[in-house]
Formats: C-alpha cells, structure tokens, sequence
C-alpha cells in the first residue's frame, strides 16, 4: 500500500484543529469536489507512522519551537508491519505556508545502510533526493528520536491530486530510539486531544471553495506540528540521545 501514497515535490499547506463535531458537515462540504483517498479502510482513514531523526539536542525541534525561517523535519515514513513493505526517508521544509517534500523509498532492510550513507541502495530516481537529505542527517548527527502515528482520512481531487484534504486523528507520540518500525506503541501521549487537524492543501491557485469552507464553519489557522507538540507534551528530556551514546552535537 505505501509504495502507492503519491506526494506532491511542493504546495501550499494550511492547519487548523477542529472539534470532531465538524467532521461530519465538513465531509459534506467537500464531497462535491473531492473523492475518499482510495486507501481509505472501514473508517475512511488509514495508519501512518513516522520515525522522526533529530540532533542529540533537538535541533529540528527547537527550529520549530523557535518559528525559524526554512526549518524543516528528517523522518521515516512507514504504513505497516509488513516486513517486505517499502519504507521511506523523508525530507519535509516549511517556508510561511509552503511546503516542499522530498524522500527516497528504501527496503526495511536498507534503511539503516542509508541513513549511514550508502547511496547504493538508493534507487537511481531517488539520487538527488538522497543527496539533499543525507547531509542534513549527517550535520545533525541526527538519529531516531520519537515514534509518531495517527489516523489520516483524506480526500483528494477527483482526476490528480492537485487538491487534497486531510483529517488526522489519535495523534500519538512516544520515545523512540531505534529502526525497528513497529506499529505498536508503549505509552505514548495524545497530542491534540479528541480534535481533529485538518488540512487544506493545494498546488497552484487557492480554491475559492476553500475560502467558502473557512468562512462557513468559522475555523482559524494555526500551528499543528506532531512531533514538536508530542515532545513539548512528553518533555524533551525524554527524547535526548541515551546516556551510553552521547557525543557532540
């Protein structure tokens, strides 16, 4: 399933946390312009975890926590526990409210081979990529720091995905300090509560139907960074490097 989640290089990405109350007429709002994600199960979402790569000290999340211009995560994105399913190491920016991912789809077997630096298990589509992506990992001696999940409903344009909506839910994150990509969580913390963050995303021009949407259920952007309202939640000291691995930043 993984290997099939398209992703745009860059676009315009707009948060807003909602009460789950909205859900339902939000549903209705958009259904004439969008369509259900075709990997949608039961409960129109499916799971998606990440593994997020930090400095000993949390560089990329004090970035984050500080507002800097050009900030950006380093993290593996994974969907499963199936061991031959594809893995991803990803690039995310932010500048204002432009986004620009870049990754590199790898085996669970490779991946730690990678973020060590070897380019020969990169596929030859994903060089340039890679080459962005491992210098940051290496400036920040960055390594597993936090184990990220939740639930994703979206809904996207019906003929590309220029256009695409987004609803996450059971916002979990915990420590974690290895590659092992399991699904499962130990005690994790919930970071927005029962609310909903919505996503509106976009390529090109903003939707007008968009603006409708804001101004009918009267929602306000804001901030909703996974990673960094997990660690503020948990407490950072918990996401620093183990005692026995400790060396300079």
């Amino acid at each position: 399933m993984a290997a099939l989640h398209p992703i745009q290089a860059q676009r315009f990405e707009l948060k807003f946390i909602i009460p789950e109350s909205l859900s339902q007429p939000i549903r209705d709002f958009i259904s004439p312009n969008l369509v259900l994600d075709a990997h949608a199960q039961d409960d129109r979402s499916y799971s998606i975890h990440s593994i997020y790569l930090d400095s000993p000290s949390l560089n990329t999340y004090h970035a984050t926590l500080n507002g800097d211009r050009n900030r950006y995560k380093l993290r593996v994105r994974y969907y499963d526990d199936k061991t031959d399913a594809p893995v991803f190491l990803e690039l995310k920016r932010k500048f204002n409210d432009v986004v620009r991912k870049q990754r590199c789809m790898l085996t669970r077997d490779s991946l730690p081979s990678a973020i060590a630096g070897n380019s020969s298990c990169i596929r030859p589509k994903d060089q340039a990529d890679f080459a962005v992506i491992l210098p940051l990992i290496q400036n920040n001696a960055a390594t597993p720091r936090a184990h990220v999940a939740y639930r994703r409903e979206a809904w996207v344009s019906r003929l590309d995905n220029s256009v695409r909506i987004t609803m996450d839910r059971q916002v979990l994150v915990e420590p974690c300090f290895d590659l092992s990509l399991h699904t499962q969580m130990q005690k994790p913390v919930v970071v927005f509560d029962d609310n909903v963050v919505l996503e509106l995303k976009f390529t090109s021009r903003y939707p007008q139907w968009f603006r409708d949407m804001i101004h009918v259920f009267n929602i306000m952007q804001c901030g909703a960074a996974k990673y960094t309202g997990g660690v503020e939640l948990y407490g950072e000291q918990h996401f620093r490097q183990p005692k026995a691995e400790l060396r300079n930043d």
